[in-house]
């Protein structure tokens, strides 16, 4: 090809306009990961957790009940204490669904001859009288008495595991940091304190002391911290090698301030975790104790002491142990599925899962 033939050929090659070009509508692309850039950790832990059905119903659970334990005894006229031995091993009754035939006062006695149908509401001329969930052998309102016990056993619990949670953290971090010597006098402590079971330091305590909210709580104290201390050194030993801990190492931080603003933050995750678990693990020990004689002292009363009450007239009046066992029941339950819930929210691995 001649050169004058070239200069023709690309004189007369297409020459594009702006009609050619169409822009990309990627706007929404930007927008989605520009809000995913934003989002920050703890409202993508809430987003997860909401998610999830059964963490939500063990959350409301547990704001009813913690609700019903604050306002439940004062519903009615009766307190937690009061007798009144001239209306014992009364029925639930409640005003309006007695009409329906249920919750009427009525209830199915056990005799020698067989099984009767029995109202002493009617049969004491109790025509405004109602426990909504029936009266023990000492005349006391079961509503009453299982509300306040649940407040009891929440106030007990929650105080115990903070308490545990921070005791137990505090000792695994500083044994994880410091390692070595440190580390190994620490754990052989750790080791001889686990070793000892539980429910003998709780009982002995509970002899030695006077029985109470405050020394239940004690007792707790004592035994459920190795848990959280174990989860919080295995924490530390991943983490304190990372490069933000040797940064501030190396412009001269203080190993307290690493311990408890560098690497605390990054594991509250676990921790919140391990909390929620041993809420429901240190109702159950309180509750218990109760059972068997070593807790809260009559006439104060928790989920424990109830059920044991409960136990005592089951044969004869079972409705008397109901209520407790479906409130304890429920909270560990639902406090179990709660810490589930934070678990898969609070843990990033888990987010694809």
């Amino acid at each position: 090809m001649k050169y004058t033939d070239s200069i023709n050929a690309a004189s007369n090659a297409y020459i594009p306009v702006d009609a050619d070009f169409k822009l990309k509508n990627n706007a929404g692309e930007i927008a989605l990961d520009t809000n995913f850039a934003a989002q920050g950790f703890w409202k993508d832990v809430l987003i997860r957790y909401l998610r999830k059905f059964s963490a939500m119903v063990g959350l409301v659970l547990i704001i009813l009940i913690t609700l019903m334990a604050a306002i439940g005894p004062g519903m009615n006229r009766y307190t937690y204490s009061g007798q009144e031995l001239s209306q014992k091993n009364l029925a639930p009754r409640i005003k309006g669904l007695e009409k329906f035939g249920i919750f009427d006062g009525s209830e199915n006695m056990t005799t020698t001859t067989g099984s009767k149908k029995v109202n002493y509401y009617e049969e004491k001329g109790l025509d405004d009288v109602y426990y909504w969930f029936g009266s023990d052998n000492f005349g006391r309102d079961i509503w009453t008495r299982t509300w306040s016990g649940a407040r009891v056993s929440l106030i007990i619990a929650v105080a115990a595991a903070v308490i545990d949670m921070l005791i137990g953290m505090s000792y695994g971090l500083i044994s994880g940091y410091f390692g070595g010597k440190v580390d190994m006098i620490m754990q052989r402590f750790l080791e001889i304190a686990n070793g000892i079971p539980r429910l003998v330091i709780v009982t002995l305590l509970l002899l030695v002391l006077q029985p109470g909210m405050l020394t239940i709580i004690f007792a707790l104290m004592l035994t459920e911290w190795v848990g959280m201390s174990r989860i919080a050194r295995a924490e530390m030993l991943k983490l304190k090698e990372q490069e933000f801990v040797l940064a501030s190492r190396t412009l001269g931080a203080g190993s307290f301030f690493i311990i408890f603003k560098e690497v605390l933050p990054n594991i509250i995750g676990p921790i919140i975790t391990q909390v929620m678990f041993s809420i429901p693990t240190a109702i159950f020990t309180e509750a218990f104790l109760s059972f068997v004689g070593l807790g809260i002292p009559v006439p104060q009363c928790s989920l424990g002491s109830l059920i044991s009450e409960g136990f005592n007239s089951f044969t004869t009046h079972p409705y008397q142990i109901v209520p407790p066992i479906i409130v304890m029941a429920l909270l560990m339950l639902s406090f179990n599925l709660v810490a589930d819930g934070l678990r898969e929210a609070l843990d990033p691995k888990m987010k694809e899962m």
